[in-house]
């Protein structure tokens, strides 16, 4: 009990130099726990607007990103005449400007999609999907920061469309987007007879792989992929998660230099006093102790205030009308676990260099220290 009080008498002595170091980790803290929730809340809206009432999806070999990807509609009609396929849903990605808004996605697909189905309708009928001349169907987001109401004209690119629907989904990223008939949408974006993607729903998913190899097989310039396989291994999904987490750890070193900082002034400051602690029975190790736990109690104030800053920038985020409803921040128990031991670890390391020069002070020479 006598060293913990030691410590906290020792940090509140040294205030100043305490909160830069506590400073430096909740800003590192903050800053990952902020782009990881974006980015896997971003991650995860994409693949439940993939995995919608499928097993499988096929796209183009060799794209970057989905929205280049282009899948004939003489390869669609032939996926769905095979003997194990249920359904083929083929959905095309795009992106349109209106008013103001300079990037909006827009999805073409066909009336029996069942995200229609599964929608829930605010002005429309999801039977009239398709059935309107020059109509756009909206997701509920969007036709608010379009601020549209059904049967009005909008401008979407360079056309001109009457609001022929308004629902609302599960998913937020859908929400914040447009919706055409696929012809229209092909027609729209110069990309006739081709899909970015088909979603397979099987009716035996345990022959999965066999529909696979048959995709594959017939088609040698396209993939098919389980949603889960698809999940992991992504390029843009994997690009995502480095980033995030290159971005949080060069936080991170930042903070654990402004803990090093810290710890070393904080000795330099008292070598008479670490000679005195040896005098009266400290041994080495004890004085190390000393020192990483006071880098240690720096840490986990920095980790609660980071907490702290980085759920409430997520929260100013998400409801920031600026955005849209695009961000959808999700907080995973073993990222938050990860945030924690990654701020732990820089603070200690940064730890290591103080500790051991307090360590080698001979009490005779600290004594006479100016």
């Amino acid at each position: 009990m006598r060293f913990l009080s030691l410590v906290f008498v020792n940090l509140r002595r040294h205030k100043l130099r305490g909160l830069i170091g506590v400073a430096g980790i909740s800003f590192g803290v903050a800053a990952m726990l902020t782009i990881l929730s974006i980015v896997n809340g971003a991650i995860g809206m994409f693949e439940r607007i993939l995995a919608v009432d499928s097993h499988y999806l096929v796209f183009e070999k060799n794209v970057s990103d989905l929205f280049f990807s282009s899948v004939p509609d003489e390869k669609l009609t032939a996926i769905r005449a095979m003997e194990n396929v249920e359904s083929a849903e083929p959905l095309l990605f795009g992106l349109v400007t209106s008013g103001d808004n300079p990037i909006i996605t827009c999805f073409g697909l066909e009336a029996t999609n069942p995200r229609l189905t599964k929608a829930k309708w605010i002005a429309g009928a999801q039977r009239d999907f398709g059935q309107i001349k020059d109509g756009i169907w909206l997701g509920a987001r969007a036709a608010e920061f379009l601020e549209a109401k059904h049967g009005q004209k909008i401008e979407v690119g360079k056309g001109e469309f009457v609001v022929a629907g308004i629902f609302s989904t599960e998913n937020a990223f859908e929400d914040g987007g447009v919706f055409l008939p696929l012809k229209d949408a092909q027609e729209f974006f110069s990309r006739e007879g081709v899909s970015s993607i088909i979603a397979i729903k099987l009716r035996d998913q345990a022959r999965g792989a066999e529909f696979k190899r048959t995709v594959e097989s017939a088609n040698v310039d396209l993939m098919a992929l389980e949603n889960r396989e698809f999940n992991q291994s992504y390029t843009q999904f994997k690009i995502l998660h480095f980033t995030a987490w290159a971005v949080g750890i060069c936080a991170f070193l930042l903070g654990g230099l402004g803990v090093a900082n810290t710890m070393l002034l904080s000795v330099f400051s008292r070598i008479r006093e670490i000679a005195v602690l040896r005098v009266c029975g400290f041994s080495k190790g004890q004085v190390a102790a000393l020192i990483f736990s006071e880098a240690t109690a720096i840490a986990l104030a920095g980790v609660v205030i980071g907490f702290v800053l980085g759920y409430t920038a997520l929260f100013a985020l998400k409801h920031a009308p600026q955005f849209n409803g695009y961000i959808q921040p999700v907080a995973k128990g073993e990222m938050l676990i990860g945030v924690v031991v990654t701020a732990l670890f820089t603070a200690v390391a940064g730890a290591i260099y103080p500790a051991r020069f307090a360590s080698k002070i001979q009490p005779a020479e600290a004594l006479r220290y100016e």
